[in-house]
């Protein structure tokens, strides 16, 4: 196959990972906002006691990451990325059939088993062959928080404009008929290498492309980043799952409809998914130690100006609290990516994702017990002293090649 035709499918698969990794985030958002808005009215339940129900969606978004990994290493990568795009679509459609909260958990715990794939999978996919990793690691991650701004915007005028179950039915239908292109864009090129068929020997990279350390150094690392990734995923879901409620108490004028919130939510998830690209700039060129400080004591600084904010001031201070959230998103991976060989980093990636979804499994009824005792003015201190915790961390982390040395250029 011509050399300009392989650049062109590596193009197109890259394409397809990342609105792999849109849909990803926006599938599991799609709750949030109805039960903010819709369903909290329409089955006469509290904001605080309908959102438990999205718990066992998340659990199964982390636990099913190992398996989901396991078999991208041993199997086809490309091929459960299209298991992931129809599975999760036919779950979405299948929580859009629920008549009862039980009914929606378990149609929600059915999506996350397959919405699980992306994370160890997908980014596995994106780094491959790659030496500097930050930048394709950050535009891949913008289409991620894309999609968590999106699931805002399109939930909150589908609920508007067709109840709230076309909310799971049009976006389910879309990634089942991307989950059949996505297959034969595969099958028309199973013997490239872009295609990703031959994932062992693909993505196996030059020694050069990952930076050799002592094990005691890797143990280090490894465990900072499963610190952080705790931490980080509990600060990003009691982020981006409240914000849309936060908005709903806190833009007061503002705010006066499903669509207006989702608005809102969308501008300033859009504006922060940008952060990405920055941090994954400067991760290729300088330190990571002192990059992960700096986003984890901006990230205290601004939870704790938000504790009792309203009004325009509120929607400003979300914005800046929510360009560093995401901007930490890369750090981790592009970590990960440079201290782990090929054969073994979708079972790592499915690591850091297990304890990450566990985490933030575990965060839907923590929010719900702050939000129903005290308030969001109480999560934003609790935010704070989450976010002092990664900027410790940060600061411990070794000064060697993993995280100082600028990788070699392509």
């Amino acid at each position: 196959m011509p050399l300009g035709t392989d650049m062109s499918r590596d193009r197109l698969n890259f394409l397809f990972l990342n609105v792999a990794h849109f849909l990803d985030h926006l599938f599991m958002l799609i709750f949030a906002t109805v039960a903010a808005l819709r369903l909290a009215h329409e089955w006469d339940m509290s904001y605080g006691a309908l959102i438990p129900y999205a718990t066992p969606g998340f659990i199964a978004f982390g636990i099913f990451a190992i398996p989901a990994g396991w078999i991208g290493d041993k199997w086809s990568r490309a091929g459960m990325i299209v298991i992931f795009f129809i599975g999760t679509g036919a779950g979405s459609i299948l929580t859009a059939l629920a008549d009862s909260p039980v009914e929606i958990a378990l149609a929600l715990f059915v999506m996350g088993v397959f919405a699980a794939i992306y994370h160890p999978v997908g980014i596995a996919m994106v780094i491959q062959g790659r030496r500097r990793t930050g930048i394709p690691i950050a535009i891949n991650g913008v289409f991620g928080n894309l999609g968590v701004a999106a699931a805002a915007l399109l939930t909150g005028y589908l609920i508007d404009t067709g109840g709230w179950r076309n909310a799971f039915v049009w976006p389910g239908a879309v990634s089942i008929a991307l989950g059949v292109a996505y297959a034969a864009f595969v099958w028309t090129g199973r013997w490239s290498h872009a295609a990703g068929l031959a994932d062992a020997e693909a993505d196996r990279q030059p020694a050069s492309d990952v930076v050799s350390i002592g094990r005691p150094t890797f143990v280090r690392v490894l465990c900072i980043i499963v610190f952080t990734t705790a931490i980080g995923g509990l600060i990003f879901q009691s982020t981006t799952f409240a914000l849309p409620k936060i908005f709903d108490e806190r833009l007061h004028g503002l705010a006066g409809s499903a669509t207006a919130v989702g608005g809102y939510a969308f501008m300033v998830f859009a504006i922060a998914a940008m952060a990405q690209l920055v941090v994954g700039y400067l991760v290729d060129r300088y330190s990571v130690r002192t990059v992960f400080a700096f986003v984890g004591g901006l990230q205290a600084g601004l939870f704790a100006v938000m504790y009792q904010l309203t009004g325009v001031g509120a929607l400003v201070v979300a914005v800046a609290f929510m360009l560093v959230v995401f901007g930490q998103i890369p750090i981790n991976d592009v970590l990960i990516g440079r201290i782990t060989k090929s054969e073994w980093r979708s079972r790592v990636f499915s690591l850091r994702y297990i304890v990450t979804f566990s985490v933030m499994a575990s965060t839907l009824p923590f929010v719900a017990g702050i939000h129903a005792s005290w308030g969001f003015g109480a999560l934003f201190v609790v935010m704070a002293v989450a976010a002092s915790g990664i900027l410790i961390a940060a600061l411990m982390l070794p000064r060697t090649a993993a995280v100082i040395a600028q990788p070699a250029a392509v």
